[in-house]
């Protein structure tokens, strides 16, 4: 894969998935603008690694399911360098076992907010940047409950269904300017965020869950990372509106 010179907004980059599609594309050449909420420190150490192998790239606090600091997110991208080539939408909140009867109004809209407002109002402020430029790539990080539809995680996957069926539309409305949008759903990867779900779940689920994927095991972030690095490549020049699952076959729990 050539090395990329573009700019590439991450969300949430301080930790799990976002960490290693911040540090892969870094390692493609992009100028990483990394968003993060509460881990300063996390992000920032990263920063320090990217600037040590002689990339670029500069943190900014947001919380993304605040419209005013999605949107001074992207402003801080184009005054740090310009222009932005790629968004990964890739910040997101759970709340896992809980059911749809018992979800707390504030937290149906706080999941929302984050998981799929937030993507929308990020994507709608990079989008007349990208039309000028005629190109650009977003790249949505879903989730494979999108098929599973598991019961106890009504919220984050009515938000990654929504997230999907945003992906595939407005890849047909941009395609004619130039840009490219497709989706990743990962299965079960090694992040805190899985941690969480398989300790709700307690152990003997857990195991079984692992076990129900085809593979035998959960994946690793950088796992997710090398498929973004390819989406925003000129290898997939003609995929746009996909959802790409990356999930070990499927778990089937």
């Amino acid at each position: 894969m050539t090395r990329a010179a573009g700019v590439a907004i991450v969300t949430g980059a301080s930790r799990g998935i976002g960490r290693a599609i911040a540090a892969g594309l870094a390692a493609t050449g992009y100028r990483i603008v990394l968003s993060y909420r509460d881990r300063a420190q996390q992000a920032n150490d990263l920063v320090t690694k990217i600037r040590a192998a002689g990339g670029e790239a500069v943190p900014v606090r947001a919380d993304v399911g605040q419209p005013a600091e999605a949107d001074a997110l992207v402003r801080a991208a184009l005054d740090a360098f310009g222009h932005v080539d790629v968004l990964v939408n890739n910040a997101g909140v759970h709340l896992p076992g809980v059911p749809l009867v018992a979800v707390r109004w504030e937290e149906w809209e706080r999941l929302l907010r984050v998981n799929l407002s937030g993507p929308l109002r990020l994507i709608q402020a990079v989008i007349p940047h990208m039309r000028e430029r005629k190109r650009g790539h977003i790249v949505n990080i879903s989730s494979n409950v999108s098929q599973r539809l598991p019961a106890g995680n009504g919220p984050y996957t009515v938000s990654k269904v929504g997230l999907e069926a945003l992906t595939r539309i407005l890849a047909k409305e941009e395609g004619p300017h130039g840009i490219r949008v497709n989706a990743i759903a990962p299965g079960p990867i090694r992040t805190d965020m899985l941690e969480e779900s398989l300790e709700v779940m307690g152990s003997e689920r857990a195991e079984a869950f692992i076990r129900s994927v085809p593979l035998g095991r959960t994946g690793q972030p950088e796992e997710i990372a090398s498929v973004v690095a390819f989406l925003v490549s000129d290898a997939a020049s003609y995929i746009t509106g996909q959802v790409i699952y990356v999930n070990g076959g499927g778990p089937g729990g």
